[in-house]
């Protein structure tokens, strides 16, 4: 049984956290920082390794950080 979750792009996946309002922050190396800050909830914090493709488990760690099932991520693609 194969997993649900794709080997993506990391503009792929910037493109999609930012229609979730997530937003450019810093860069150390070859990973980028994205935050989410919200009124009356904890900011999200989420690093984007930027490599040629981005394995499963780290898009799954990715979707864990931000804070979004595969379901809402993969609606937006």
């Amino acid at each position: 049984m194969g997993s649900k979750y794709p080997v993506l792009r990391p503009q792929e996946i910037i493109r999609i956290l930012e229609l979730f309002g997530f937003s450019y922050k810093s860069q150390k190396g070859s990973h980028v920082k994205y935050i989410k800050t919200e009124k009356d909830k904890p900011t999200k914090i989420v690093i984007i390794p930027m490599h040629n493709e981005i394995a499963k488990g780290a898009v799954k760690s990715i979707l864990h950080q931000a804070g979004l099932t595969i379901e809402e991520f993969l609606s937006k693609k």
